[in-house]
């Protein structure tokens, strides 16, 4: 099962053993991994579970859609490098994977 690492703003990692086909929020709140709020409950309607992912990993992340770049732009910081975990579903393709989050959400 891949292997996801959340980062908090203050350096604190929680890397976490995760089953493919949930989403990188569901995982985060599973294990109270702190600064995912996840107000919506993986809707894709407040933008409390935004993320920094490494540009190298969006490829096998899939596009970022219309609906997750519009809540993004009512979250703190956003970055070029921006997305939100409810929109990307853990595989195994993604074992290693390292998000960092914002200060704003802790």
């Amino acid at each position: 099962m891949p292997v996801i690492t959340y980062v908090e703003h203050n350096g604190a990692r929680h890397s976490l053993t995760l089953k493919p086909g949930v989403s990188l929020m569901q995982g985060a709140i599973s294990h109270n991994v702190p600064g995912i709020d996840a107000d919506c409950g993986g809707a894709c309607a407040c933008a409390t579970c935004h993320i920094f992912v490494d540009a190298a990993w969006n490829d096998r992340l899939g596009e970022q859609g219309d609906i997750e770049a519009s809540m993004l732009d009512f979250a703190e910081g956003v970055r070029e490098t921006s997305r939100l975990a409810c929109q990307i579903t853990v595989s195994e393709a993604l074992d290693g994977l390292v998000v960092h989050l914002p200060e704003a959400q802790h």
